[in-house]
């Protein structure tokens, strides 16, 4: 190779490719955490470098041109590249000290994060932990995590997962709830009952349908992206709410609406990508969140099979 043809600057390409993927200078200077004319003259910049024209401006923000396109691709290779000497180099650390992130749904960062944080706490004072507590699923490969807790196999692979406890879920409501409705005791008496939706409502009647249920839209007067707030909801009597048997069970407040019906179960994964499982950080705290997690749940080993 002629590493004297080779002048290329990092920071303007890296640039160049957050304002791709972003869709705007000032979404991507958000997510570099920088001012939007810096970034915009670092774009400028690689522009004149290059000879070429990367952007259009166009109504929604910018555009890639032509050239924009046969670029970023190679962009993008470099900055997966950049991502995987950043997670090599922690792992030569011996120390445990740093931060970690680790994401997870609002339900699981709210009820089952903070007792295994407890004990992290305990066995390694020096982490600093932030908990990403969002029901959408984060690119571990852009380092938005550390390490997820999902409930799907992951499919990318950069990613390296650990099946480690099977999660159930069920209908709740209030005793005065279901006194009102008669204590129903099958799907097909619940047709008329008001629901709490959550995000993704025709999905989640579809699938409610197909276990025998009879639910249309009309069902569901209140709904809400967040499922905090949903639990919180079906805890007051707003209606019949979804959520974990290791939560709901244990709630004097709650009761199971059918429980004679065999709840819904889904897998827990636990997730990092490939470099980081030779950093001892994120390797003590994987492990621990492994070990922790199925007790938590009350989750039978036996199980596991059946979504391996």
């Amino acid at each position: 190779m002629d590493w004297r043809n080779v002048s290329f600057d990092w920071n303007r390409a890296r640039a160049f490719l957050v304002t791709a993927e972003e869709g705007s200078l000032s979404a991507a200077a958000r997510a570099l955490g920088m001012a939007q004319p810096t970034l915009g003259r670092q774009v400028t910049a690689l522009e004149e470098e290059l000879g070429v024209t990367l952007f259009e401006r166009v109504p929604r923000g910018l555009e890639l041109t032509t050239a924009g396109l046969d670029l970023v691709e190679h962009v993008r290779a470099m900055g997966e590249a950049a991502g995987r000497v950043s997670m090599a180099a922690t792992g030569q650390s011996d120390t445990v000290d740093g931060q970690i992130s680790i994401t997870a749904s609002e339900i699981y960062s709210a009820y089952l994060l903070p007792p295994i944080l407890a004990q992290l706490r305990d066995i390694a004072p020096g982490i600093d932990i932030e908990v990403v507590a969002s029901n959408t699923v984060r690119d571990l490969k852009r380092r938005e995590a550390d390490i997820a807790i999902r409930n799907a196999r992951p499919t990318q692979p950069e990613l390296i997962g650990k099946l480690v406890a099977e999660d159930r879920a069920a209908l709740y409501a209030t005793p005065d709830l279901l006194e009102q409705m008669g204590r129903p005791q099958t799907p097909e008496d619940l047709r008329e009952a008001d629901f709490i939706g959550l995000e993704n409502l025709d999905q989640l009647i579809d699938g409610l349908n197909a276990g025998g249920y009879e639910l249309s839209r009309r069902n569901f007067a209140i709904q809400t992206e967040n499922h905090l707030v949903h639990w919180q909801m079906a805890r007051h009597g707003l209606g019949i709410g979804i959520g974990p048997c290791h939560l709901g069970d244990r709630d004097p407040g709650l009761a199971r609406v059918l429980p004679n019906e065999e709840p819904i179960r889904f897998p827990v994964w636990l997730v990092a990508h490939r470099e980081l499982q030779t950093s001892r950080r994120v390797r003590l705290v994987f492990d621990l969140l492994a070990k922790e997690i199925p007790s938590l749940l009350g989750s039978d080993p036996a199980a596991l099979k059946d979504f391996a």
